[in-house]
């Protein structure tokens, strides 16, 4: 390189590095105060105002609830017979009178559920909507904020406020509450997204998203397993009485956020600012300072898409399989459900459902740990694998149970779950495993709830008959 050349190489660089030097101190001092104003200021009054909201149009329904659960003529009606006209009389002037989705009492004695329009169910522990009733017993609470599909409603996502009911010596009558359409919570997230410029939802103390103006995050989504703020997942989960803030990287994008705990939800409210997003202005003059970094950026950009798809390929492969038994999870069984049925609408093709549950596994844990019981659960898993088509589908369906779905009618079914039971009882396998199983076939309309229950019956029956037995319905 001559002289010439090499001088003006030199001059080049010093050029471009005093200004590219000087520009990137005045966008990183601007970048200071307003991250400093984002978070000291700006997030956490964003969150008290929401807060407020969300506060004042939950307290009302919490409120209604704790009355109806010292209600006396409640617990009187719950000791003298449960009438079924009294309480659809008491539970429909409620709901009408506050405006409410549904009012529900479910009764300990009697497992019946109560709500304005008569007696929708008995709750048993089988039933995957029942999960909450037993899992707000145990905790011997007095009341829990719980977001699930609402049966009365078709299905419709609904928040519930649980309220225990209990008689003068402390014994559980039931529990009572209602149901607020999630609807409303959803827009006033989404108003405040509009009128903030911020993301805002809420999640409970394990960091399940519960509340959010994206209705597919909804009890569908952790903090603790996203990408970027599941690094600081544990500390914003800390209930505390003050706002408090943090940040963190995502998609090559920090995020600013301020959390605050709501301790009559055992819920926590975030609010979260994509930083760049409040420096537009300063990033666009930096943008236009900085034309000779447009090639690294372009590089950057092509490598965050490639780590973006890597591991969105991991969450969605996480998210459809078991984490103990590799199988499929209840949402690609869902999922396969859905194929399924509208191959058999369309081309008539037949399937069913085999719903398996381990005799006595409970006895393997007790007498050998649950490190072994995982060891045994991993075990089957693979042989049934193994032993089924490459067509058919196993998934994990409870603790002990798992769910066969298999193109073909029921007497195939019976087949397979024949060759399953050889399998599992083998001497090849380190722990020989009995099991009972239920069959049953898809009806043109069915659901999956429908399918599986009618399996659930059918394996009820097996049992019924001792172990070790396969029933079809």
């Amino acid at each position: 390189m001559s002289i010439k050349a090499r001088l003006l190489t030199a001059l080049s660089v010093i050029l471009v590095a005093a200004f590219v030097t000087s520009s990137l101190i005045n966008y990183y001092v601007t970048r200071r105060a307003v991250r400093a104003e984002l978070l000291t200021s700006s997030l956490p009054l964003t969150g008290k105002n929401i807060y407020s909201e969300i506060h004042s149009a939950m307290m009302r329904p919490i409120l209604v609830s704790s009355s109806m659960a010292s209600d006396t003529f409640l617990q009187d009606w719950a000791l003298k017979g449960e009438n079924v006209d009294e309480i659809t009389k008491y539970l429909s002037e409620i709901q009408t009178k506050y405006g409410f989705l549904t009012a529900f009492f479910v009764s300990s004695t009697t497992d019946r559920y109560f709500y304005q329009n008569g007696v929708l169910k008995k709750v048993g522990p089988r039933d995957p909507h029942d999960v909450w009733y037993y899992s707000f017993v145990r905790t011997n609470r007095e009341y829990r904020l719980d977001v699930d599909t609402n049966e009365a409603e078709q299905g419709k996502l609904t928040i519930f406020i649980n309220y225990r009911v209990e008689d003068s010596n402390g014994r559980l009558l039931g529990v009572t509450g209602v149901g607020v359409s999630m609807d409303r919570a959803t827009a006033m997230l989404a108003q405040a997204k509009r009128q903030y410029h911020r993301n805002v939802y809420l999640v409970d103390r394990d960091g399940l998203v519960q509340v959010d103006s994206d209705k597919s995050r909804i009890r569908k989504t952790y903090i603790t397993m996203e990408d970027g703020i599941r690094d600081v997942a544990a500390s914003i989960l800390i209930p505390r009485e003050d706002a408090a803030n943090f940040e963190y990287e995502h998609d090559g994008r920090r995020i600013l956020l301020s959390t605050s705990y709501i301790p009559e939800f055992s819920w926590h409210l975030i609010v979260e600012q994509d930083e760049g997003e409040a420096l537009v202005t300063a990033r666009s003059n930096l943008a236009r300072s900085l034309i000779i970094g447009l090639a690294s950026s372009i590089l950057i950009i092509i490598v965050c898409m490639i780590t973006v798809n890597h591991f969105q390929k991991r969450l969605e492969r996480m998210a459809k399989t078991d984490p103990l038994t590799g199988a499929a999870n209840r949402h690609a069984m869902e999922e396969r459900f859905e194929l399924s049925s509208y191959r058999a609408g369309r081309y008539g093709e037949t399937f069913s459902v085999i719903l398996l549950d381990l005799d006595d596994f409970k006895a393997i844990n007790d007498r050998h740990g649950h490190l072994e019981g995982d060891r045994v659960l991993r075990d089957v898993a693979r042989t049934i694998r193994d032993t089924i088509r490459p067509g058919d589908l196993l998934a994990r369906w409870g603790g002990d149970e798992f769910l066969i779905l298999m193109d073909g009618a029921p007497s195939d079914a019976e087949a397979l779950a024949e060759r399953v039971r050889e399998a599992l009882t083998s001497p090849s396998m380190e722990t020989p495993v009995a099991f009972s199983c239920g069959i049953a076939g898809y009806r043109n309309g069915d659901g999956i709830d429908v399918l599986t229950q009618r399996a659930d019956r059918a394996l009820y029956l097996a049992k019924a008959d001792g172990g070790g037995n396969t029933q079809a319905e």
